[in-house]
């Protein structure tokens, strides 16, 4: 068949939309764009907020761009070194506890997949029985005492592991994969480390992305960690950091709001809480929202074993 031909065939048969199909795809158009500009536009105003002066933001009407731009809220937010050592804690801390999670995560998955594994039942009832019922804090913190985790690194690392809901995505995303592909790889000589290497981690690379991306996620956002188990303040991450700085601002809020009024009437500028506040959440927002453009072509497929199957 020729080129023209083909062209006019697929035009002859392409299926013509009714006008009510018609109005509901722009229907359906109309909201998906509603949504994404509740959620883009609010975001653009922080961005706005966070480089605006705080005294002139304190006016009001500052939505979507800077009246009187200035970066002395970021330079407020900075000011105190202890910013920068809490970035390498928490950097160490995505990193380290990304890949030991992923590491420990797809190997506990892979064993449960195995329906000979002696116990595999037992063991999946014991390990869901965990997602219904927790110690509470007083008990964890004495564990957690009684580990020699307090005041350590490791506190936030080795307590977040394993999440049960991502050793049950993971593991159904295992028994997805084709068994006769496993048993070739028998036959050929693999053991189980040769399929976990050279099959499995290869196959699932949308999984892994998604569970990798959720737990870098879950501890960069993380502050509670800091406040309650680290007794010095040398070893809190940026997120814990950042809390105790606007709980101290919000804090001085009649102090603030007497410097703003002071502020308004010199002409001056000046940083407010809230203008910190802003700033704080651009820091803390933009360096967790570099790593999507990295696993978004995996992010698609992978969100999606949690509904199909369980």
């Amino acid at each position: 068949m020729k080129a023209a031909d083909r062209i006019i065939v697929s035009k002859t048969n392409k299926i013509k939309q009714s006008l009510g199909d018609k109005i509901i795809q722009s229907f359906i158009i109309l909201i998906i764009l509603a949504l994404c500009l509740v959620i883009i536009l609010p975001c653009i105003n922080v961005l706005a907020l966070s480089f605006n002066d705080g005294a002139d933001a304190a006016k009001g009407g500052v939505y979507f761009f800077p009246r009187i731009f200035t970066l002395e809220n970021f330079k407020q937010v900075f000011s105190d070194g202890s910013i920068m050592k809490a970035y390498k804690y928490t950097i160490m801390r995505v990193v380290i506890g990304t890949f030991l999670t992923l590491c420990v995560t797809s190997l506990a998955a892979f064993a449960l997949k195995e329906k000979n594994l002696p116990g595999v039942k037992l063991i999946t009832i014991l390990i869901t029985f965990t997602m219904l019922f927790g110690g509470g804090m007083i008990p964890t913190y004495v564990q957690y005492k009684n580990l020699n985790l307090l005041n350590n690194f490791w506190v936030y690392v080795i307590p977040s592991l394993v999440s049960v809901t991502y050793l049950l995505m993971m593991r159904a995303y295992f028994e997805g994969i084709p068994s006769s592909l496993e048993e070739s790889a028998k036959l050929d000589g693999c053991g189980y480390f040769g399929i976990y290497f050279r099959i499995i981690l290869p196959l699932s690379k949308p999984v892994i992305a998604v569970i990798g991306l959720y737990t870098a996620v879950n501890h960069w956002n993380d502050w509670f960690s800091g406040a309650f188990y680290m007794t010095s303040s040398e070893k809190w991450p940026v997120q814990t950091v950042l809390q105790q700085m606007l709980a101290r601002a919000m804090s001085a809020a009649q102090k603030d709001i007497t410097s703003v009024a002071q502020a308004l009437i010199q002409g001056a500028n000046t940083v407010t809480s809230d203008s910190l506040k802003m700033a704080a959440v651009v820091i803390t927002t933009v360096p967790i929202l570099l790593i999507y453009p990295f696993v978004q072509k995996y992010f698609a497929s992978g969100i999606m074993i949690g509904a199909v199957k369980g």
